[in-house]
């Protein structure tokens, strides 16, 4: 396929196996998005750490070659769009891809890029490893004792996007509807939101969720739901989570209404949690939860909380994962006040990377990045926002923490021969 923002640089793709795992060369093309506000200043700061570690981790077998994808303010510059179609197709062609903020206006204007993105290429998990890198301010006494995954569902829940404004036709309509046929009176000049959740997007979620624990040796999967309150939506997401469970891995589960001891060797426990209370537990006994698996809204306000945890946003990473490809990402905004700056925090971006790697079954690569970034803070080298928490830390630029990081990385290369 041709593209206008011009042809793949040299490289081997990334390909997926009929078994739904990657293929993945050693010289593999992919895909980043600049993205907007700080995108540029933390991109540029976060690729010198990517490069160092596939060099060092590889000892120069493996290379990436990056394809710059428009998506944003850029490419409605260029491009006159803010999301061409050839980058949806760019990005399912890549399988595995890298981007930074993308602006979001609050209210009017254009809906989000970013569940555009999701929607479009069904990357139906968004998946936030949430854990503490030691030296990190944090808001908590115990901050190490943060180590979760959040599996938040992308498709459903209200950010599906269905919804009509306060007095347009379409609310009016529905109003109307719901009164005639349903008995539901409501104000007439009501906003109208539709919350869909189905039995297939929740069961592919809780399935992602209970494959990857088995896989990485965690032993909780948490369904966290307010479904003793939206029994047909948020209920039905925790009842069909356990469905997935006993139908799909009756021979690798315990629920809790079983459990007399301990977690059995081989196994994990599924249970769950009412959102709300879920929010007080993850402060008081976070050593009691591994993985989460939440609807949408949930998911997105938790994932934050427990980002905050740790030190917030500038230090969680994120991907966005389906069945086609995967985009890993900046967890924060685009910031535009600071954008040019050489100001903010690569730290999302650069533990993103890590994540990227690991996807890819790049172990070596995502290890000496979670390791070159611990040292480097470990030391009190940080950007603004660590360093009015962190007395006796040296500041840096965006770029001088991503140049400590890549250099760090080096030295441990160097090291571990």
């Amino acid at each position: 396929m041709k593209y206008p923002f011009g042809t793949p640089p040299a490289g081997d793709w990334i390909t997926i196996t009929q078994s739904g795992h990657l293929a993945v060369p050693d010289h593999p093309i992919v895909g980043f998005i600049e993205g907007d506000g700080v995108g540029p200043d933390i991109w540029n700061a976060a690729r010198p750490v990517f490069d160092a570690a596939v060099t060092r981790g590889s000892r120069g077998r493996r290379q990436v070659h990056w394809w710059e994808l428009p998506a944003g303010e850029k490419s409605l510059e260029k491009y006159g769009q803010l999301l061409p179609e050839e980058t949806l197709s760019a990005l399912e062609q890549a399988v595995v891809a890298i981007k930074c903020p993308l602006t979001t206006p609050v209210g009017g204007g254009f809906r989000s890029l970013n569940v555009t993105l999701r929607q479009r290429l069904e990357l139906y998990a968004c998946i936030r490893p949430v854990r503490y890198i030691q030296g990190t301010p944090a808001p908590v006494t115990r901050p190490q004792d943060v180590d979760m995954v959040v599996f938040r569902e992308n498709m459903e829940d209200l950010y599906a996007g269905i919804e009509w404004k306060s007095g347009s036709e379409q609310a009016v309509k529905m109003i109307s509807l719901l009164e005639d046929h349903f008995a539901v009176k409501l104000d007439p000049e009501s906003g109208i939101g539709i919350k869909p959740m189905s039995p297939r997007a929740t069961k592919k979620l809780v399935r992602k969720a209970i494959r990857f624990a088995l896989e990485t040796g965690r032993k909780r999967v948490t369904l966290v739901h307010k479904g003793n309150i939206m029994k047909f939506t948020e209920g039905a997401f925790r009842d069909w989570g356990y469905e997935v469970a006993r139908d799909e891995f009756s021979d690798r589960v315990v629920f809790e209404a079983d459990l007399t001891g301990d977690i059995p060797d081989g196994k994990i426990l599924v249970n769950d949690r009412i959102a709300d209370a879920m929010f007080q537990q993850v402060l008081l006994r976070p050593r009691e939860y591994e993985v989460l698996a939440l609807p949408n809204l949930n998911g997105d306000y938790l994932s934050d909380a427990l980002a905050a945890q740790v030190g917030g946003l500038g230090m969680a990473p994120g991907a966005n994962v389906g069945d086609r490809c995967a985009i890993f990402e900046a967890t924060h905004g685009s910031a535009p006040k600071y954008a040019g700056l050489d100001k903010v925090n690569p730290g999302s971006l650069i533990l993103s990377g890590a994540m990227m790697f690991a996807h890819m079954g790049w172990k070596e690569e995502s290890d000496l990045i979670m390791r070159g970034i611990s040292e480097v803070i470990g030391s009190g080298i940080v950007t603004y926002d660590l360093a009015r928490q962190m007395p006796g830390s040296k500041e840096v630029s965006c770029s001088e923490f991503g140049r400590a990081v890549a250099e760090r990385i080096r030295d441990l290369a160097a090291s571990l021969r």
